[in-house]
């Protein structure tokens, strides 16, 4: 009896350190959560203005593209349809072409204790890409977080590019190399369409997989425009301004997307820690309760045994 109660005293003590180190790392979550979503409300600013300015400018080249097409259907009497792109200087960027090859921007967590969240985001992507493609040369896949690298090469998926060791709290710059490998990638033709696949940080409980479509840039919408008849001054052309600024939109489009991401991890950490501490506290109540009754079935023996040597000698 007296081992078990040492076991027993060893298992609360055990479990309290564990509780008292995920408390810890739920607090420490909890700030890196708050911070990053301070930074990603202020990132967001930027990138609607950036947004505005860029559908403004490729306005009257996206309403000339719209025209010459109805004018291009409309042609009759066998002759060939033109392809209107090839009549309108738009960035690389804004164009569409044959879809040959896919890429996939996988963004998952460098390190455990996250809960669901990498789990989620992998098994999303295997059901897509299984799906959507017959082989792997349809494919290709640019792995950010270590736990997502380690998935797709031990399933010896295509596995273009890695990227390791995120901090908690990215800045534009720390991940600039990410983004301007994926934007030169597809710029290149490795690939003729980008998917940034991430969690989707909803609220403090909740997080959704995301497949959003950076590359070509097919979501500017003329309708936004408000004033068409604004114009603005650029030198040389506004063709070399939106060359100049689409590479940065499709960055920003990127960088949203990795702060989004790094949001809900932290918010799952957070969570995770929050349960894991919840189950440390259960825990122990549980074992404290059974301590109490190893320890009065023990006194209950003692006294027993003091009653009958008592009673023997008499």
């Amino acid at each position: 009896m007296a081992e078990s109660l040492m076991d027993i005293k060893r298992r609360i003590a055990s479990t309290k350190k564990t509780g008292q180190i995920t408390s810890a790392m739920q607090m420490v979550s909890g700030a890196k959560l708050s911070q990053i979503e301070k930074n990603s409300i202020a990132y967001q600013q930027y990138t609607n203005k950036i947004r505005e300015i860029v559908t403004h400018l490729a306005a009257s080249q996206l309403i000339a593209s719209a025209r010459q097409k109805r004018t291009t259907k409309a042609t009759t009497n066998g002759i060939a349809e033109q392809s209107v792109r090839h009549d309108i200087s738009l960035s690389n960027l804004l164009v569409e072409r044959p879809i040959k090859k896919t890429g996939y921007l996988v963004i998952t967590s460098d390190r455990g204790l996250v809960g669901a969240y990498n789990s989620s985001i992998l098994k999303a992507m295997v059901e897509m890409i299984s799906q959507n493609h017959q082989s792997a040369d349809e494919y290709a896949i640019l792995a950010v977080g270590g736990t997502g690298a380690d998935f797709f090469k031990a399933r010896q998926m295509n596995l273009s590019y890695e990227y390791r060791g995120v901090s908690d709290v990215p800045s534009f710059n720390e991940v600039r190399e990410i983004i301007k490998t994926a934007v030169a990638m597809y710029d290149s033709g490795v690939f003729d369409e980008l998917y940034v696949c991430y969690n989707h940080h909803v609220n403090s409980l909740t997080a959704a997989f995301r497949a959003e479509k950076m590359l070509p840039i097919t979501d500017l919408d003329v309708s936004e425009v408000t004033d068409k008849d604004q114009e603005y001054i650029t030198e040389p052309s506004v063709d070399d301004a939106l060359d100049a600024i689409l590479p940065q939109y499709a960055e920003s489009l990127i960088y949203g997307a990795l702060l989004d991401s790094k949001t809900a991890e932290h918010s799952a950490s957070m969570t995770a820690m929050k349960s894991a501490t919840d189950n440390a506290n259960n825990l122990i109540s549980d074992l404290s309760i059974k301590y109490n009754r190893a320890r009065q079935a023990q006194i209950t023996t003692e006294i027993t045994e003091i009653v009958g040597g008592a009673a023997a000698l008499e």
